[in-house]
């Protein structure tokens, strides 16, 4: 790159933090710039349309780095310049890290682990509750859904509520120990039964479908034995699963079973029932998901089973599904999954950006319309308007500033929208977030993009 001449894009108010990121990472990075301030005040508010009237490229320019909200068809500024066109962060705050990771991302398409989603307590449920679960896991990722039924009991209803899932493209397994149950679920279609022990081995020769082979004696992989060569023998496919315990009642024991298992059956299929800790523990459940989901791929684990019961847990389809792609990609190519995606980082986000206070302060001299601009920095919010600048911990404290110079253009929408937009910096401190006026927080895959972002936006679309 070092005979790359870039020429960047931007607006009046980004121009001096522009300025001074690039001198500060131009020679690392071992390229030269221009930069072409258009008569905008923000920059995000370009299109593709208005850029092409008004661009300008010097000569030797190899690339155009344009605003990172210039999305859309970039057909009308390609139709006028030959040089390439490359649409850099919508945080001019990230340009170091956007070009200091120019290669392409890692594809996360693979996975070889199985994501079986069960339905709790299903005879509890109506068929349209049913059907809308399992379509929400099978949108998020799930393999197979699982009908759980009831201990001590025999559901009448399972054979139609396996073929009515069945009829809806699903793959279906049938979760329970009692064969006068499990028969008509797998003659509706149920390809998968959980499970099998000696109380009910005999049966599964009838079966015809794969079981999963659970221990007699929880704490003794050994009790599986009789049940696997019987099953063995009778060509009764299975996967084995030596039961995941919670954790204060034998979790690391549990997990040196899983490992002992695969040591003693090299070959054999196996399942990990990991909801017994992401449901019994008091934690998020993302990070426990993808640590199990780690063990899974190391030790050949193909399949998982996971419910989203606890209120902590109900996105844990979607993290396994996550979690499954990350850990394919780091155990096949020997790398620890850092820096190959961000959908699990909910809490916090991956880098804490700062503009820095002598970029605050050149930004709130340089503010010459009436509009409010929000940052929040250093636990700080900061509300910056023309020759004004007000900031402080505490969000009222900061309304109160702004309230006490009775701006004319404070009426009660622009003072609700200043209200939530601090609300959302306030959240940005306390959890180490970064904070970008008009765009929602970033919670991994949990976020929900913000429509409108800006208010003047179809005011400038209006004006173009």
């Amino acid at each position: 790159m070092a005979n790359d001449q870039f020429h960047f894009i931007t607006g009046r108010l980004a121009e001096p933090a522009l300025r001074k990121t690039l001198e500060k990472m131009s020679d690392k990075a071992h390229f030269q710039w221009t930069v072409q301030v258009f008569p905008i005040t923000v920059a995000a508010l370009m299109t593709p349309n208005w850029i092409a009237k008004r661009i300008e490229i010097p000569e030797g320019t190899t690339k155009v780095i344009l605003p990172g909200y210039c999305d859309g068809d970039l057909s009308p500024i390609e139709a006028v310049t030959s040089v390439p066109l490359v649409v850099g962060p919508k945080d001019l705050r990230q340009l170091p890290r956007f070009f200091g990771h120019q290669q392409d991302p890692p594809s996360l398409e693979d996975w070889d682990i199985d994501i079986i989603a069960e339905i709790n307590h299903a005879p509890r449920m109506t068929m349209s509750e049913i059907v809308a679960m399992a379509e929400s896991f099978r949108r998020d990722g799930a393999t197979l859904v699982d009908v759980g039924c009831e201990p001590n009991s025999c559901w009448n209803g399972v054979a139609d509520c396996v073929k009515s899932l069945k009829d809806l493209g699903l793959r279906v397994s049938i979760d329970s120990l009692n064969p006068k149950e499990i028969a008509p679920a797998v003659a509706a279609g149920a390809e998968l039964v959980l499970s099998v022990n000696a109380t009910n081995r005999e049966a599964a020769v009838d079966w015809g479908c794969e079981v999963v082979v659970i221990p007699d004696d929880i704490r003794d992989i050994n009790s599986m034995n009789d049940t696997i060569e019987f099953l063995a023998a009778e060509n009764v496919p299975l996967r084995l699963d030596p039961i995941l315990e919670p954790i204060g009642m034998g979790f690391a024991q549990s997990l040196q079973r899983y490992m002992d298992a695969r040591r003693r059956w090299p070959e054999a299929e196996m399942m990990m029932g990991i909801g017994n800790l992401t449901e019994l523990t008091d934690v998020d459940s993302a990070g426990v998901n993808f640590l199990l989901l780690a063990i899974c791929q190391e030790l050949g684990i193909r399949s998982v089973l996971t419910t989203q019961v606890i209120n902590w847990a109900r996105s844990s389809v979607k993290e396994c599904d996550i979690a499954r792609r990350l850990v394919r990609y780091a155990v096949e190519e020997k790398v620890p999954p850092k820096n190959l995606g961000y959908e699990l980082v909910t809490l916090r986000d991956p880098q804490k950006l700062s503009f820095g206070a002598e970029a605050i302060a050149a930004l709130a001299e340089n503010i010459k319309d009436h509009n409010y601009r929000i940052l929040a920095e250093d636990g700080e919010i900061h509300l910056l308007g023309s020759r004004t600048h007000w900031h402080d911990a505490d969000p009222f404290k900061v309304f109160d500033a702004l309230a006490e110079t009775k701006p004319k253009n404070l009426d009660a929408s622009h003072a609700f929208y200043l209200g939530y937009e601090m609300c959302k910096a306030m959240i940005a401190n306390q959890l180490g977030k970064n904070y970008t006026q008009d765009e929602a927080l970033r919670w991994g895959h949990l976020t929900v993009e913000e429509k409108n972002r800006h208010r003047l936006e179809k005011k400038f679309r209006k004006s173009e």
